[in-house]
């Protein structure tokens, strides 16, 4: 009857359960670089966010990973620095 992250309550009232954080996806741009040695990768979102792989699957794989574990460190929102991007002319 309901969809699986609203259930009803005893009294009527519907709670919206927060869904476990796995279930959470997000997206974020990242920069993959080319080299003799594989790839580089970094996300421009998340300042010192970079990783490598051999391949460029693998260095896309090992980036989520970093995204994960830096996004876990800085907590909640209020902690992150503020990113913003911005374009110069030269």
């Amino acid at each position: 009857m309901f969809p699986e992250f609203i259930k009803p309550l005893g009294n009527g009232i519907l709670d919206k359960a927060i869904r476990c954080y796995d279930s959470f996806s997000m997206s974020y741009h990242v920069t993959l670089i080319k080299s003799e040695e594989g790839y580089a990768v970094f996300c421009p979102g998340l300042p010192g966010c970079c990783s490598q792989g051999e391949t460029e699957e693998e260095a896309l794989q090992n980036i989520r990973v970093a995204i994960q574990e830096y996004l876990g460190v800085m907590g909640d929102d209020s902690e992150r620095p503020e990113v913003r991007e911005v374009e110069v002319a030269i």
